[in-house]
C-alpha cells in the first residue's frame, strides 16, 4: 500500500503536474439533481496523465503552525463503494501533446493582493447549501493548490490548455457552467478562483459520498496510508481527474503521490500563506 509521509522529507519531492481542473465556482444556489444538461458522462480510459507543475516547491516557514489537539475521529474509506450520486461527470484530463511547448502568459496578471482576496472569497462560499452544507474548502487548501498549479500567476496558460490561477481546463469550465447554471469566465482571475474552489467542492461531494460518508477535508484525519483520507483523494483528483481516483466497485486510488505530498506540504509551509 502506498505510504505518504508529510514533513521535512516531503519537501524534496519532485513536483508532478497540475490539475486538469475543470471546475466552476457557483453561487450559493445548489444545483438540483434533475438539472438538465446536454453533457454526457465521459468514459475514463487508459492511464491518466499529470502535468508539470507551474508552482514552486514548498518552503518551510519560520514558525510552523502547531497541530490542533485532540484529533478528530478518523473515518477510513470503504473498500466497497456506494454508487456515485452525481451522474453528470466532468470531462477527463486531455492527452498531452508530444510537441515541445513552453507555458505562456495572456492578458494582465492580477497582483498578489488581488489573488489572495479572490482565493479567500472562493474558499468562503458554500457550494452545496442544501444537500451538503458541511462541505467547506479550507483556505489553506485552495491557496496551496493555486500555488502548486500556477505559482499564483493569474495570466499563465499551460501547454495542455490549463488557464490561470487554478489552471482550469476550458472544457471543464464549460461543463461546470452548464452543470450549475453559471457563466463564470475562466480568464477572469476571480471567476477562475471560484471555478477551482467549486471543482474541489464537487470532488469532495463525489468522493465523500462514494467512500467516506463524510466531507471533512482535515489533515488530522489522514494516516500514513496515502488513501486514508478524503483530503488526499480530493487533491489527487484535482490533478488526475475523478475517474483515476474514484471508480465504482474499486478501492480508492491515489495515482499521484508526489503531487499530493507537495500540496499537503504547501498547506502549512507555502510562502504564499504569508502574503
Amino acid at each position: 500500500m502506498t505510504v505518504l509521509r508529510i514533513g521535512a522529507g516531503a519537501l524534496a519531492v519532485v513536483l508532478f503536474t497540475v490539475g486538469c481542473a475543470g471546475e466552476r465556482a457557483q453561487s450559493s444556489v445548489e444545483p438540483t439533481a434533475g438539472a438538465s444538461t446536454t453533457v454526457t458522462s465521459p468514459t475514463v480510459t487508459g492511464t491518466p496523465i499529470a502535468r508539470v507543475a507551474l508552482g514552486e516547491a514548498p518552503r518551510r516557514s519560520a514558525s510552523p503552525t502547531a497541530r490542533p489537539t485532540p484529533k478528530p475521529t478518523r473515518t477510513a474509506p470503504r473498500t466497497a463503494t456506494k454508487p456515485p450520486q452525481e451522474t453528470q461527470l466532468p470531462p477527463p484530463p486531455p492527452t498531452p501533446s508530444s510537441t515541445a511547448c513552453t507555458p505562456h502568459h495572456q492578458g494582465m496578471p492580477a497582483s498578489r493582493t488581488q489573488v489572495k482576496a479572490a482565493l479567500a472569497d472562493a474558499a468562503a462560499k458554500t457550494y452545496w447549501p442544501t444537500s451538503a452544507p458541511d462541505i467547506r474548502i479550507p483556505p489553506a487548501l485552495i491557496k496551496a493548490t493555486a500555488w502548486q498549479e500556477s505559482g499564483w500567476q493569474s495570466a499563465v496558460v499551460a501547454c495542455d490548455g490549463g488557464i490561470g490561477l487554478m489552471q482550469v481546463m476550458p472544457a471543464t469550465a464549460d461543463w461546470m457552467n452548464q452543470r450549475f447554471g453559471q457563466s463564470y469566465d475562466v480568464w477572469d482571475y476571480r471567476d477562475n478562483a471560484y471555478l477551482g474552489a467549486n471543482y474541489l467542492a464537487w470532488l469532495t461531494k463525489y468522493i465523500g459520498d462514494m467512500y467516506f460518508d463524510d466531507y471533512r477535508l482535515d489533515a488530522t484525519l489522514c494516516s500514513a496510508e496515502l488513501n486514508s483520507c478524503l483530503l488526499n483523494a480530493v487533491i489527487a483528483a484535482y490533478n488526475y481527474g475523478h475517474g483515476a481516483v474514484a471508480s465504482e466497485g474499486s478501492p480508492l486510488t491515489i495515482p499521484n503521490p508526489r503531487y499530493v505530498g507537495n500540496v499537503r506540504a504547501l498547506m502549512t509551509e507555502c510562502v504564499c500563506l504569508s502574503y
